[in-house]
């Protein structure tokens, strides 16, 4: 067994994973912030965001705020993967999945009966959700590269529908980060051993 497969089976959640969760944190909730002055500047939809709520006073500032936490976030998450999966985590803590154990966690979690005894073990609304969430921020990087790059990645931009879908994505896929934010913060506030647990490891 390696030391970094041991270090990972030690603790609920091991330093590494820990300093990846809260500089994502931080990464995102800049990148959201930010996110919303630049949509401001040129909104998809019939609304703008807050001033109170938006990072940067104006367009330019927005932009380097938005692409500063953005290589925190692209790097961060290389690094988050990397490690879970050469060490093994990926596939002890995500797999194998059910959509018949998903059906029933899910109804137990709406009726507000969803065991959390052993914190080790992810039940499958949580395995679901952090696979989706992880795709989700792949969805953000690679939309978020044709709008920063759109000449020097004709390839992508194609896959993705275009400039203007492009946008339209990576407003969709940064709505879903920010919904998986607040029901995980809710999720902390219903069971606050999880916090405890972020922070020491154990």
């Amino acid at each position: 067994m390696s030391k970094l497969t041991a270090q990972v089976q030690q603790n609920v959640h091991p330093l590494w994973l820990r300093l990846c969760h809260w500089l994502n944190a931080f990464a995102v909730l800049m990148m959201v912030m930010s996110g919303w002055q630049i949509y401001n500047a040129s909104p998809l939809f019939n609304f703008s965001f807050a001033k109170s709520v938006t990072l940067g006073g104006w367009l330019g500032g927005a932009l380097q705020w938005h692409f500063a936490a953005m290589w925190l976030f692209g790097v961060n998450g290389v690094v988050y993967l990397a490690i879970n999966i050469l060490s093994g985590r990926l596939r002890r803590r995500f797999w194998p999945l059910s959509l018949r154990q998903l059906y029933r966690d899910l109804a137990a979690a709406l009726r507000g009966r969803l065991k959390h005894n052993d914190l080790r073990h992810y039940n499958m609304v949580q395995k679901t959700a952090y696979l989706l969430i992880m795709l989700d921020g792949l969805l953000l990087v690679l939309s978020g590269l044709v709008l920063w790059k759109s000449v020097q990645f004709p390839l992508l931009r194609t896959l993705l529908g275009g400039y203007e879908t492009a946008r339209y994505l990576h407003f969709t896929a940064m709505t879903l980060m920010v919904v998986f934010v607040l029901v995980h913060l809710l999720m902390v506030a219903l069971v606050p051993r999880t916090l405890l647990i972020m922070l020491r490891g154990r």
